[in-house]
């Protein structure tokens, strides 16, 4: 859902467009630009457009406005029945690293271009997931005033129908975007106060027409002169108030859509629909409207005839002027022709205006439709340049106004109350918490105070008592010896009197020079606690030291978060570089060509342009040097020019409409010849890449055969070590091993050996063509048996490669493990084969499948496979396993 806000009859109006049946237009350019460079979460500041006139939101700067860049995620579908038929034996075209938010499209069999979006969504990624992470935030800005657009764009068939408009009758889980925010609107608002409007249209043949009274087929497009802003006054505006009459009105308006069937989609919408929600509330009114739009279509592909075809083009009109309005955004030019089609009018304010506008582009993962694809990627590339000034549009009401802010403030003076109230209750709790640890410092000093007082009292009352035991003893010696004597000894006496008083004197005033120090120290401890009762002095020395080191914490936890940051983006940026390192070289540098005649520099020259990309492209090179020349630079003495040309040729061969000339032309005789003569690793990778491609071709993969390809390509397996050399060799024998004629041969010329003897290299994309070419050769087999034209257990079995089979039943990757699983139910078919497979573990695997495989056609087939066949149930009885 994206926004745009309008003023319309003074009340505040918001409008959420859902766009669905979108694919690429034929005007989108390639531009290497848009790849891998475009980060999903920043945008030039070049490229805000703040003021443009010729936007097609047409809104001007506001002060209010909030940079919004329109997001764009990607949503893969999965294969239908007609392309496991038709693409079985071929990889996907596109695969995807939703972790890194990452998309990789194929050119061909070694090289892909990297795509970034803000979102990938794989193929088991749920309508509930899709929801939350494409429309959800967008609902919730419409909900908080801001105007919201949702798009669905993608080639015809590809799921944008199912992820936008499914009404989940039967599967609640099936819901889509459209019923989804309806549930999210109904939640969030009041009906006692709000009210919920709905206005359903179609735009056919440039004609607006009501979906909810088909009489009403001429609806006109009015344009605020002022604004901008463009409304549609005709259209019947029908108030809603629960859920299912939302849905049973949307059954109506689908009712009265023009579809047709073309080869491309059972039910191709011919028009575009545009559901439009309106939200009026108390304070606020907000619009939503869902624009559901049909796909274009390539002629060829769909078989439109008649009046179909005056359909398509008119579909395709305007999404090309839909197109043409994204370029010129995406390229801040000066002019966006955002007039030159209805369509692009009533998108204006979703792209380039004040809208919060979200994109999802649905692509399929067949091999046949890359160009489309690529198209439709390049269409989200730079739709993200797009950038919109979301503003909140509220109709001038001073009373409401007045009666928010009072509410604000309500709120505002009862959280400072509240924070009041909190540091108060915290001051109370410190003061009290010191005066208690006061009060018993206090209580302690005062006990030692009162015991050393007792004790010294002690003291001097035994020094005393001393003193006249002394005293008495004096005056009878004195008495009993005489004057003399008495005289003497008296005065030694007294000397020691005298020196005893002096010490107890002198502890005494130890004592009491102690006892001022405590009163000190007493008067010390009242003067802190004082100082720590005030607001100002924030809490005692152990507090602050305590909040101290809290901060060092915080501090150190901040440094080691962005130090992990850092090694984050570093991982990330090494396993991107590392990524890119395996993508084959696309030139050499240097004069390669020294000591050729002028002729042959002409065109060498020409070739190795081609190969950096700097001339003219691949696809039409053999036009402008010519194709036998080519050919016959794969036998040059030179090494540079050999690669160089064994590279052209591989990637001429990558295109379909290339393969028949280049066999015509002895290209494929040429390319087993270097297989057979150069030991160069690098040559003997390219041209084994390139044979792989020809062996796309089921005439082609006849001639490989006839021509001993297959032991070339066996010898080559054997004696490379490279994994994108080996990776090239089991691509090729994996497509022949698709072929139902060549089964016996490709098992006695070594094939099959050749294709197991080459998971020595453990490397995922090795064995990954491995698993393929296994699944593929089982197929075939399959098939064979059920046909009787075979009898006795599986080739594949006897060639030994039922364990590896099994060990990789449950691989970590996803693609090794989907071939692996299929190879192993079209084993289990061929009632012959059981008795081998229980032995080997196989039959525990069988059953894993049934259950825990992601793809829902591989358990069905296991379970009917594991049903069907007397020997599994038999086993499955003896061991009480139950499918």
């Amino acid at each position: 859902m994206a926004s745009g806000g309008n003023y319309r009859n003074g009340i505040h109006k918001g409008t959420v467009k859902v766009d669905r049946h979108l694919p690429a237009p034929s005007n989108l350019r390639t531009s290497s630009s848009f790849k891998s460079k475009l980060h999903p979460a920043t945008t030039s500041s070049s490229n805000v457009r703040r003021s443009s006139p010729a936007s097609l939101g047409g809104a001007g700067k506001d002060y209010d406005s909030v940079s919004g860049r329109v997001r764009v995620a990607v949503r893969l579908r999965p294969r239908n029945a007609e392309e496991l038929v038709a693409d079985a034996d071929f990889a996907d075209c596109v695969e995807l690293q939703p972790e890194l938010k990452r998309l990789k499209l194929r050119k061909n069999n070694w090289d892909s271009d990297t795509y970034e979006f803000d979102e990938v969504l794989t193929e088991f990624a749920s309508q509930k997931r899709v929801y939350e992470v494409v429309a959800k935030p967008v609902v919730e800005s419409v909900l908080d005033g801001y105007n919201g657009t949702v798009m669905a764009y993608g080639q015809t068939g590809t799921g944008k129908t199912f992820t936008l408009g499914r009404l989940g009758d039967e599967d609640t889980s099936a819901r889509g975007i459209m019923v989804r925010s309806m549930e999210d609107i109904f939640a969030d608002i009041s009906l006692h106060t709000d009210s919920v409007s709905v206005s359903y249209l179609q735009l056919y043949m440039e004609t607006i027409q009501d979906l909810l009274n088909p009489s009403n087929d001429n609806i006109s497009i009015v344009e605020d002169p002022k604004t901008g802003d463009v409304s549609l006054p005709g259209a019947t505006l029908v108030e809603i108030r629960d859920q299912q009459s939302f849905v049973e009105l949307l059954r109506l308006g689908e009712a009265h859509r023009f579809a047709a069937n073309t080869k491309l989609n059972t039910e191709s919408s011919r028009s575009h629909a545009i559901l439009m929600v309106h939200v009026k509330r108390s304070v606020l009114e907000r619009e939503a409207a869902f624009s559901d739009l049909a796909g274009s279509e390539r002629i060829h592909k769909s078989g439109s005839e008649g009046h179909m075809l005056e359909e398509a083009k008119s579909i395709n009109l305007s999404l090309s002027a839909l197109g043409k309005c994204i370029n010129a955004l995406a390229e801040n030019s000066a002019h966006v022709p955002v007039r030159d089609s209805k369509l692009t009018r009533l998108l204006k304010d979703s792209f380039g205006g004040t809208a919060r506008t979200s994109l999802v582009v649905t692509i399929g993962p067949s091999p046949r439709h890359r160009a489309e694809t690529a198209s439709t990627i390049l269409f989200g590339q730079r739709a993200m340049k797009v950038e919109n000034m979301l503003k909140i549009k509220e109709e001038f009401d001073y009373k409401s106004l007045s009666r928010r802010l009072e509410i604000q403030l309500d709120k505002l003076i009862a959280e400072n109350e509240r924070q009041q109230k909190a540091f108060e209750d915290e001051v109370e709790r410190i003061t009290l918490e010191a005066q208690n640890r006061i009060s018993e410092a206090e209580r302690n000093y005062t006990d030692s105070l009162e015991r050393e007082r007792i004790r010294c009292q002690m003291d001097y009352m035994e020094s005393v008592k001393k003193l006249e035991e002394k005293l008495v003893c004096s005056q009878q010696k004195h008495g009993n010896n005489g004057f003399i004597d008495g005289s003497c000894s008296g005065e030694g006496h007294v000397g020691s009197v005298s020196e005893e008083v002096f010490e107890v004197k002198k502890l005494l005033e130890n004592e009491i020079h102690l006892r001022k120090v405590a009163e000190e120290e007493i008067e010390n401890l009242k003067n802190q606690l004082v100082q720590f009762t005030k607001p100002e002095a924030g809490g005692n020395a152990d507090i602050l030291n305590f909040r101290r080191l809290l901060e060092d914490e915080s501090h150190q936890k901040r440094k080691l978060e962005e130090e992990i940051m850092i090694l984050r983006n570093q991982l990330s940026q090494l396993t991107f570089e590392s990524d890119q390192t395996r993508c084959l070289d696309r030139g050499g540098s240097g004069n390669v060509f020294t000591g050729l005649d002028s002729l042959s520099q002409v065109r060498h020259s020409q070739l190795k342009d081609a190969c950096n990309g700097q001339g003219t492209s691949i696809t039409n090179l053999h036009e402008k040097v010519g194709l036998q020349k080519i050919l016959s630079l794969l036998e040059s003495e030179d090494a540079n020019v050999r690669v160089h040309a064994v590279k052209v040729v591989a990637n001429l061969a990558a295109e379909e409409v290339n393969q028949e000339r280049i066999v015509e032309a002895g290209g494929l005789t040429s390319l087993l010849m270097l297989l057979r003569s150069y030991e160069d690793e690098t040559v003997c990778r390219v041209a084994a890449g390139a044979i792989a491609n020809l062996a796309m071709n089921e005439a082609n993969q006849e001639l490989i055969m006839a021509q001993g390809g297959i032991g070339l390509l066996a010898v080559t397996a054997a004696n490379a070590e490279d994994p994108q050399t080996l990776r090239m060799v089991a691509g090729a024998i994996a497509n022949l091993c698709g072929n139902d004629k060549l089964q016996m041969r490709l098992r006695s010329e070594g094939g099959i050996k050749a294709l197991l003897g080459m998971v020595r290299c453990r490397h995922p994309d090795v064995l990954s063509q491995v698993a393929r070419g296994i699944a593929n050769f089982a197929k075939c087999e399959s098939r064979a048996s059920t046909q009787g034209n075979k009898t006795g257990r599986s080739l594949l079995i006897e060639d030994g490669a039922l364990p590896w089979i099994v060990q990789n039943a449950n691989n970590e990757a996803s693609l090794i493990r989907r071939h692996i699983e299929l190879a192993l139910c079209h084993l289990a078919q061929h009632e012959v084969n059981a008795k081998d497979m229980i032995s080997g573990g196989a039959l525990w695997e069988l059953v894993r499948i049934s259950r825990d495989c992601s793809r829902e056609d591989i358990r069905t087939l296991a379970r009917r496979t594991l049903t069907s066949s007397p020997t599994f149930q038999s086993e499955m009885r003896r061991l009480r396993i139950e499918v």
